[in-house]
């Protein structure tokens, strides 16, 4: 399907009637949008400035606070040394500072922020409800029952804390999106089936804990509120290999989401088969944040407020799912600087701050749909 806007009403566009140029884009202009048309390949789409602007500014304040985070620490190094050492230069111990301490723990918040973000614009722009994320549908806390269970019952391992996660997060999906089924699925009735089976996977992580061994029970404690401590790189790996097959998947699925707000009717009429595509969204969802709560915990609030945040940020209708990775990798790095600089000498887990954070945000979104009625 060719996008094409008119820039007047019912005027033809400039450039109309003429034949495209092999390769070059017809770009058509509107207030805020740029839609464009290619001929080889053919593809089609619209762009939209003050998106790309956000984009472009977000990934600077994330190269920013990411350096930063490198830096600080018991021994704060200058940035021209962080940097020689991330290229392999400098002096072995700043070397082995950065490499082995520092940058394996700012990755994962990179990492683990991207995920959280587009999981939870996803899940905003299926439901088109501001308040359905992963922390508010119970597919955090599945994984978190199920690696809380792990390291309880002595199965934390390597990968097997990942497949842990991955399992407990599919489990909890797949439970909302059966209980929620009824003729089809709606949004609204997703995020409330959701918040039951939060409750329910909180109760069991909660029965975990207090029939735990208290190493285990303090180990399972320290992990659930969201900590980059002592992240490593064995940790990180299976986060950065699901992103690379997901997030792709992720931006394949805008166009049949989009579609999806002219209501279950019309879009199958457009041939968008609808139950398939969500879920879809459910599993590519549902596969951010189990990997990366299994590396870094339960981070709160991140997945809502992010996209949220995107969302007004670029002035777009819903969450852009790019801009939304890109600020939850801001909050979830600047949540954890601030956690290491609160109280010198003492490092709180990052998920102290965004549930400080995060908070404010919920109850002004709960504040707004009430308004609205855009909850349901």
């Amino acid at each position: 399907m060719t996008t094409e806007l008119a820039p007047g009403h019912g005027e033809p566009g400039p450039g109309h009637g003429r034949e495209p140029v092999p390769g070059a884009p017809s770009p058509r202009r509107s207030p805020g949008r740029i839609a464009y048309r290619l001929a080889v390949p053919p593809a089609s789409g619209v762009l939209r400035p003050r998106t790309l602007g956000v984009c472009a500014v977000l990934a600077a304040a994330v190269c920013a606070v990411f350096l930063a985070g490198v830096s600080a620490g018991e021994v704060s190094l200058p940035l021209a040394e962080v940097l020689r050492a991330v290229a392999g230069a400098g002096d072995p111990e700043t070397r082995l500072i950065v490499h082995e301490l520092r940058l394996p723990r700012a990755v994962a918040g990179l990492l683990v922020g991207i995920a959280f973000g587009v999981s939870g614009a996803l899940l905003q722009t299926m439901t088109l409800n501001p308040l359905a994320s992963p922390d508010m549908m119970g597919i955090t806390q599945g994984a978190g029952t199920a690696v809380v269970a792990g390291l309880v019952l002595g199965w934390d391992f390597g990968p097997g804390t990942q497949f842990l996660g991955l399992l407990g997060a599919l489990t909890a999906a797949l439970a909302v999106y059966v209980l929620a089924w009824r003729r089809g699925t709606t949004g609204y009735r997703i995020v409330l089936v959701g918040v039951g089976v939060a409750w329910i996977c909180t109760s069991a992580t909660d029965y975990l804990m207090a029939h735990g061994r208290q190493f285990e029970a303090q180990a399972a404690l320290g992990w659930l509120v969201g900590n980059l401590n002592a992240r490593t790189w064995q940790q990180i790996g299976p986060l950065a290999l699901a992103l690379a097959v997901l997030l792709p998947a992720a931006l394949l699925l805008g166009r049949q989401l989009r579609t999806l707000q002219l209501g279950d009717d019309l879009a199958r009429g457009l041939g968008v088969r609808v139950q398939a595509v969500r879920i879809a969204v459910l599993v590519c969802s549902v596969g951010l944040v189990a990997f990366g709560t299994a590396t870094a915990g339960p981070v709160a609030f991140v997945a809502l407020a992010a996209p949220q945040i995107a969302q007004r940020l670029a002035g777009t209708p819903l969450p852009p799912p790019v801009a939304s990775g890109l600020t939850g990798a801001l909050v979830v790095l600047v949540s954890d600087l601030a956690a290491r600089k609160l109280i010198p000498g003492t490092e709180l887990p990052a998920g102290i701050v965004t549930g400080v954070l995060g908070a404010p945000v919920l109850l002004w979104l709960l504040v707004r749909a009430n308004r609205t009625g855009s909850g349901g």
